[in-house]
This record gives C-alpha cells, sequence and structure tokens, in this order.
C-alpha cells in the first residue's frame, strides 16, 4: 500500500493485485492525436492508470500511444493498469470473444482489469430476466480468463447491491472492484458499505457530476478554502473514503490538475458539507430497474 500524505495513492484488491487509486478516464476521448496528447500529458503527471471500454472506440488508439509513450518516461507495459470493460452488446454467448478482442485492439498480453459494463444485455428490456442468465454467462467467461491469465483482476460496473448479491451468489471468484457513479450528491452509502463488507473496491466514475457539480457554492467554498480547484476537492473527496476515481480530461492542464490531490486534506466538516443539502441526483445511467 502506497501513501502520500494521509491519502493512499494505490491499494490491493482482494485477489493481491495492486491498482492506483487515480486514474485517466478516456470516455468520449477519441482521435489517435488527441489520444496521445492526452496520454503523454498523463505520464509526464504520474498517472499509471488507464480506463477506457469497448463502447468508447479508442482501445485500439489507447495501446497504440501507450506503447509509443512508455519509452520515453523509462516505463513499461507492467508500470501502467489497464481497464477495459465488455459492451453490453457482447453480453452472454459473446463475452469471451468481446475480451479476447478488447485485448487485440490494446495489443496487450494481458488486462489488468475487465469490467462487465452494464448489467443487462442491448436490446433486450430491462425488465427482461435473461439479463440475470447473460450476466452469470458472461461472468463465467471471465473466471475462464482470469484463470488462464489473460485478466488479472475481474469486476463490474453499473451493478446495484442486489446484481452483486447475485452474482456472489453464483461466482467462483468474486469481484474486486464496481465502478459505479459516485459524488456528494450521489453517495450511495449503501452500495460502499455493502463493497467495504464484501472486500469489493469501489471506483467512481462521474465524480464531478458531468461538470455540474464543479459550479456548486459548497464546492467552490471548499476548494477557496484550499486554494485548490473544484476538480481537485471532488476528486478528493472520493479518495479519502477509499474510493478510487478516473476522471476524464485531455487537455493536459486538466489532467495535471486532476492529480493534484495528495498534498492537501480537507476536514470532515467540510468533506461533508459537499453534500448540499443532502438532494440526491443522479448525472447518467441508472441501473436500479435492470433485472
Amino acid at each position: 500500500m502506497e501513501r502520500h500524505g494521509d491519502l493512499q495513492q494505490t491499494l490491493t484488491l482482494n485477489n493481491g493485485v495492486t491498482m492506483p487509486l487515480l486514474g485517466l478516464g478516456t470516455f468520449r476521448l477519441r482521435g489517435l492525436e488527441n489520444v496521445i496528447q492526452a496520454v503523454d500529458a498523463a505520464l509526464k503527471s504520474g498517472y499509471r492508470s488507464f480506463d477506457t471500454a469497448s463502447v468508447y472506440r479508442n482501445e485500439g488508439d489507447l495501446g497504440q500511444a501507450l506503447r509509443q509513450l512508455l519509452p520515453k518516461y523509462n516505463l513499461s507495459r507492467t508500470d501502467v493498469f489497464i481497464t477495459t470493460k465488455l459492451a453490453p452488446v457482447d453480453m452472454g454467448k459473446g463475452a469471451r470473444e468481446a475480451c479476447l478482442k478488447s485485448l487485440a485492439e490494446l495489443g496487450c498480453e494481458y488486462l489488468d482489469l475487465f469490467l462487465i459494463h452494464w448489467p443487462g444485455k442491448q436490446g433486450w428490456r430491462s425488465d427482461d430476466t435473461r439479463n440475470q442468465e447473460a450476466r452469470k454467462e458472461s461472468w463465467k467467461a471471465l473466471e475462464d480468463l482470469y484463470q488462464a491469465g489473460t485478466i488479472r483482476a475481474l469486476g463490474v460496473s453499473n451493478y446495484t447491491t442486489s446484481h452483486l448479491i447475485d452474482l456472489l451468489g453464483s461466482c467462483c471468484i468474486p469481484p474486486a472492484v464496481l465502478q459505479v457513479e459516485f459524488h456528494p450528491r450521489l453517495p450511495q452509502l449503501e452500495l460502499l458499505n455493502f463493497c467495504k463488507k464484501h472486500g469489493i473496491h469501489l471506483q467512481a466514475y462521474s465524480s464531478l457530476g458531468c461538470g455540474d457539480l464543479l459550479k456548486k457554492d459548497e464546492v467552490t467554498k471548499v476548494a477557496n478554502i484550499h486554494r485548490r480547484s473544484p476538480s481537485q476537492i471532488l476528486l478528493q473527496w472520493a479518495l479519502r473514503q477509499g474510493v478510487g476515481v478516473i476522471p476524464k480530461a485531455s487537455a493536459p492542464e486538466r489532467i495535471q490538475e486532476n492529480i493534484g490531490v495528495w498534498d492537501f486534506n480537507m476536514s470532515d466538516e467540510e468533506a461533508e458539507t459537499l453534500r448540499g443539502d443532502g438532494t440526491e441526483k443522479r448525472y447518467c445511467w441508472d441501473p436500479t430497474g435492470v433485472i
């Protein structure tokens, strides 16, 4: 476990794999030149974790950027943590081949973390009971790839507590990571506590509330106290709870800014004020209706 100041920078997953707590999200990052610029800025700033997905359509560009840039910083493949995800359209029988396709796109011999992106299959209704079987079939395929050493850690994204209970009741290898929307307006306390109880690391996406939270008075107030940016405040809010973050950014200055969360500490009182009046808001997809 690596620490800087009072905050952890890495954690050990439930299977012994070490994972950085902060990584670069690449949602909507398109075009090889843009990807290379972002990855270059990230590696220079100290990022060692990169998050993508089949549906982002940038796995090939991310793989090419890493191969091109890792030597520039005297790094190798083993120095970075790469996460990608199973597309909803490939749930079920297509899971194994989809994972191998992502591996080929990235140009890697192995993946550090592979997630089921969504608890339902594309084209099926949320209340279609076949979704449950598709999840089980997908997980079995991923377990086989894990046993073969193709994937170092397995996880899921956008799963609810009930989805996790179902998975834990049928899996041979428990999930190491759950990636969900998580920020002061969607603190998901019940889900966080469930994950802690069962040794599942919670990783946040949309930590900035799709940018909306950056403008909230309570966020800018704490940012002004610490002379930090609103994004740094929101990212630390998650990190201080042991929750990982993968802020997406393309501008080099924003990428560098987002990693500047280790050398200051907000108080418990300040962290609590970030929730505002306690009204919860989901900015992204809602998986609660998926059977």
